[in-house]
């Protein structure tokens, strides 16, 4: 599963992507300094497996992973292929959901591509050209359906109207996430068509170092025009998160952060935010050997989370055994789990909970 980090040249994506990731990403004062979508695996920040490697000490701890893509910056008249348009809406659409930066901070030495900071401006800019790639994608999937449902076929006329629906709300500026559509029309007819603005999507606001803490006017300005969307917002102090990463030593960091007011840095609360977004949990392994956090699609079954270590744990599972992991820290190891009679034993259509340690039985 991959997160896009999307936004106008010079707003701090590639200053972002290097501190999510550690990979240095060209990062200069110029636009288009990211042609190619640089990729990093993030490991996400989660208290839970320390305390359980505290707890069973194992040989080594894997933490979650999700993957970030810094995706080149576009412009005006990127849905027309200007800029690295065609580029930027390829690699964007091969993303699962999406980061959106915008600047929320004032410095006259860092070049702005259109002169002021105004990042209403600047989220109108990226969206208006997402809405038109999609109205494109849009007309020409309805002219197909339009030809089946003339012949009477039953679901491209059910098609046709949920694509009008799609088709009426981009021209009037909606992104397709928040288009009133019924939740069948999504699944059986607009999910599949992968529409770039359905692509759930986290506003990261860059703020400078003073409102890192708490954010700035340019914040709430952005929070008030998408209260009205399905869209989340954050806020952190990209430039000065980069300065943090460049010290050596934990106590170093920690202090740094404690003086400007934060428990952590900002890019702990966007990765496991990311997560979220793209609507992912997580379960643990435990063991001397290893302990470590998988990744699973929310509402996940016990067999598709087997299946995530190996094909054939889900070809041939049998049954979970479940600790909570509230239970399995309360407790403080397995084995006086299982005195105490807190050890489920569930089945094929056990749905994991976030935070579950999972031991599986199968059979190839």
């Amino acid at each position: 599963m991959k997160a896009g980090i999307v936004g106008l040249p010079n707003v701090g994506k590639s200053t972002l992507f290097n501190c999510l990731s550690n990979a240095k990403a060209q990062s200069a004062n110029f636009p288009f300094c990211t042609i190619e979508p640089n990729i990093g695996v993030v490991n996400v920040p989660d208290p839970r497996l320390e305390k359980l490697e505290e707890l069973v000490n194992p040989q080594r701890v894997l933490p979650a992973t999700v993957e970030i893509v810094d995706i080149a910056g576009l412009v005006k008249g990127a849905s027309k292929g200007e800029g690295l348009g065609n580029q930027f809406l390829g690699n964007i659409r091969e993303t699962d959901a999406i980061l959106h930066v915008l600047r929320c901070f004032d410095n006259d030495n860092i070049i702005h591509v259109d002169g002021s900071i105004d990042p209403i401006r600047d989220k109108e800019t990226i969206d208006i050209e997402l809405q038109l790639k999609d109205l494109e994608t849009a007309e020409k999937k309805l002219d197909k359906v339009k030809r089946a449902s003339r012949t009477g076929n039953k679901d491209a006329q059910k098609e046709e109207v949920a694509l009008n629906k799609v088709k009426k709300g981009l021209e009037a500026g909606t992104s397709v996430r928040a288009i009133d559509l019924t939740p069948s029309e999504r699944a059986d007819f607009i999910d599949a068509i992968q529409f770039i603005t359905d692509k759930p999507v986290m506003y990261v606001c860059n703020v400078d170092e003073a409102s890192a803490a708490n954010g700035n006017q340019y914040v709430e300005r952005v929070k008030d025009a998408i209260s009205n969307e399905n869209a989340e917002v954050i806020f952190l102090a990209v430039g000065t998160e980069s300065d943090i990463n460049e010290l050596e030593e934990y106590e170093e960091r920690q202090m740094f952060l404690e003086d400007l007011g934060l428990e952590e840095p900002g890019s702990a609360k966007l990765i496991r935010g990311a997560y979220k977004l793209l609507n992912l949990q997580t379960y643990f392994t435990a063991g001397e050997k290893e302990v470590r956090a998988w990744t699973i699609d929310v509402g996940s079954t016990a067999p598709q989370a087997a299946g995530v270590i190996h094909t054939d744990f889900e070809k041939g599972f049998i049954r979970a055994e479940v600790i909570k992991y509230n239970d399995f820290v309360s407790y403080g190891s397995e084995a006086k789990v299982k005195e105490a009679g807190k050890l489920s034993v569930e089945g094929k259509d056990y749905v994991v909970d976030d935070g579950d340690v999972m031991h599986f039985r199968f059979n190839v």
